[in-house]
């Protein structure tokens, strides 16, 4: 069984496909789930972070939840490795991690010590930066900020660098991919930026004309191949977005796809994921269509309609 989760505002919307059939249905309709990640280990798992409630773990394909610790807190962003560890971003600024399942949390104090001359976000009142994007490969650790910086850590978040040279300071999403690959969606001018050497340093391709990026995703069999999605501006927050998905071969220049998505795109493709296919993707629009290509984006579907998909979803197969 294939199963979507995407955020609502508040709530989760839940579609599930069983005999060819989309069953659509909104699961706990008060959390307010603003960030998701599935477990790569356990195709049944899946962790939330909340506005102002802290962490929620599912266990049951998110049907129901369970309060997992940093109560209290806004979590932007989570992320779970191969190996078991979920780190979570919040804001104000701060990253933690649990390697038990969310029974104990533990804060990487040195990221508090990071250069942040330049973190401010707009975006939010009281205008108080956050970690909007978080990727974890190996030892390696690369956090966005919204807005001010991409910062790197090589040791599992023991020490820290300052902003990554090339990397886009407003930060929206973060993706990783085997042998080092690390793709970014942002704000500042750039719409999207590509690292080969494990987030060191960072490249901006060419080929786009839209440089609000939001969405990022690296096929699952080729860590060359990436996605991301745009638009002109904070328009990509209207509903009239004029936005786009763009295909990318690492740093050669991007290319929009059509292929069947919506033209002109009016809701904006807050979502993207890929896999578990190589060449498969999937675009989760602000309006909840959700679309899907199985050819590396040069034809699409329309899978079906959820209330929204608001900032994050996720895919699980079971």
């Amino acid at each position: 069984m294939t199963v979507f989760l995407a955020t609502l505002t508040p709530g989760l919307a839940r579609a599930s496909l069983s005999n060819g059939q989309w069953n659509v249905d909104v699961v706990v309709p008060d959390l307010d789930v603003r960030c998701l990640a599935a477990d790569p280990r356990n195709p049944m798992q899946v962790w939330g972070g909340t506005e102002g409630g802290g962490m929620e773990r599912s266990d049951d394909v998110g049907l129901t939840w369970t309060s997992v610790g940093l109560e209290g807190m806004v979590v932007k962003v989570v992320a779970v490795t191969g190996d078991g560890r979920v780190y979570a971003g919040t804001k104000p600024p701060l990253i933690f991690v649990t390697e038990d399942g969310g029974r104990r949390w533990i804060e990487l104090a040195s990221f508090r010590h990071t250069r942040r001359f330049f973190w401010f976000s707009p975006a939010e009142r009281p205008f108080t930066a956050y970690v909007q994007g978080l990727a974890a490969v190996d030892d390696v650790i690369v956090a966005g900020i919204e807005a001010g910086a991409v910062v790197r850590s090589p040791d599992r978040g023991a020490t820290w660098e300052r902003h990554r040279p090339g990397a886009l300071r407003d930060c929206h999403g973060l993706a990783a991919a085997p042998g080092g690959r690390f793709v970014e969606a942002g704000g500042t001018g750039g719409g999207a930026a590509y690292s080969a050497d494990s987030g060191k340093s960072w490249m901006r391709p060419h080929g786009h004309g839209r440089h609000y990026g939001w969405a990022a995703a690296v096929d699952v069999a080729d860590p060359t191949l990436w996605y991301f999605s745009s638009a002109p501006g904070v328009r990509a927050h209207s509903a009239d977005a004029d936005a786009a998905v763009y295909r990318c071969r690492g740093l050669e220049s991007c290319e929009q796809l059509g292929g069947g998505l919506p033209a002109p795109m009016k809701a904006m493709p807050y979502a993207l994921i890929t896999g578990p296919e190589p060449g498969q993707v999937v675009a989760g629009m602000s309006d909840g269509e959700v679309w899907e290509s199985r050819d590396a984006g040069d034809a699409w579907s329309l899978l079906f309609r959820a209330p929204a998909v608001n900032r994050a979803m996720v895919r699980l197969n079971i």
